[in-house]
């Protein structure tokens, strides 16, 4: 079996000059480079003890909903507004331009919970610093955060420095 990170296709100057886009697709695609991103990231979290997986759509329930069943751990929805059909609390938040509103169910986190938040990338941590405050408005505790790359260079990991975060693969630019 190949290492993980040459599952992941590198797109270069995409979506403009000077980035390097990683793209998750090429995982998706290939059902050992899938089975060994999900055995990686729950090998991370291998220690933890927790009672909910939540994850944001649309590649956050890709890789949050397989951890959750193989640990027998209810997977909670994190989505885009106006996409749940129940009650819900949103979290809006700043992006490169403009804003972007999230929300789950208000009945998905009971107090004290711990939570572990999974997704397939961290880049400068805009939307994970906001589904962790969204859980911790419900009086869940996030006790990680685990995706499938971290892009270091754009510094989320500062963003979320109180929380712990582990990342299958770590990109070291942007």
């Amino acid at each position: 079996m190949k290492a993980l990170e040459e599952y992941v296709r590198s797109i270069p100057d995409f979506p403009e000059k000077g980035i390097i886009f990683r793209d998750v697709t090429s995982v998706l695609q290939d059902a050992d480079g899938l089975r060994l991103a999900v055995d990686t990231m729950e090998e991370k979290v291998r220690d933890l003890e927790y009672d909910v997986v939540a994850g944001p759509e649309s590649r956050g329930f890709i890789f949050g909903t397989p951890i959750a069943y193989n640990n027998h751990k209810p997977f909670v929805l994190i989505r885009k507004k106006g996409k749940l059909p129940c009650e819900t609390v949103e979290r809006t938040y700043d992006l490169e331009y403009g804003q972007a509103t999230i929300e789950m169910h208000k009945d998905s986190i009971k107090p004290g919970q711990r939570v572990l938040v999974v997704d397939d990338l961290i880049a400068t941590g805009g939307t994970t610093e906001a589904m962790i405050k969204l859980i911790e408005s419900l009086g869940g505790e996030v006790v990680a955060v685990v995706v499938l790359m971290e892009l270091a260079g754009l510094k989320g990991r500062e963003r979320i420095a109180d929380y712990r975060l582990e990342a299958a693969i770590v990109y070291p630019g942007k």
